[in-house]
């Protein structure tokens, strides 16, 4: 009886890890910092070795280059947000250090992309959910 409790138990917190991991799945409109504008699209998805990348899939304006650009890298679900990645800015054309938060009141993503690995040389870009 002890067996099947645990068991149960290890389940269901296996499942409640995966719902909470797949809040942060989807397409999300990137703001450019400097206008406040949106500035793309990235889909962020579980590939086959677990971990969670983002692909720019679209683009606001005319030019379209960056199209297919992988701009979060290798991030992993641990204690409520996504860490040990990277992200990719094409402007500076640089990886960084990479954490992202996600906030279910606003449906948006908090994303934090810095030189150290604590976080504490970089800056904040909020995501929002893309509305098709």
């Amino acid at each position: 009886m002890k067996k099947i409790f645990t068991t149960l138990a290890v389940m269901l917190m296996g499942i409640f890890a995966l719902s909470a991991q797949s809040q942060f799945l989807g397409k999300w409109t990137t703001i450019d910092d400097k206008t406040k504008e949106p500035a793309g699209i990235v889909e962020i998805y579980q590939d086959a070795d677990g971990l969670i990348y983002g692909k720019l899939v679209g683009v606001y304006g005319d030019d379209k280059s960056g199209i297919g650009t992988m701009i979060v890298r290798g991030m992993k679900y641990e204690d409520g947000k996504l860490v040990g990645g990277k992200v990719y800015d094409p402007d500076a054309d640089k990886l960084y250090y990479c954490t992202i938060k996600y906030d279910a009141a606003k449906e948006e993503l908090n994303l934090r992309g810095s030189l150290d690995k604590k976080g504490l040389l970089g800056r904040t870009q909020t995501w929002l959910k893309y509305k098709e």
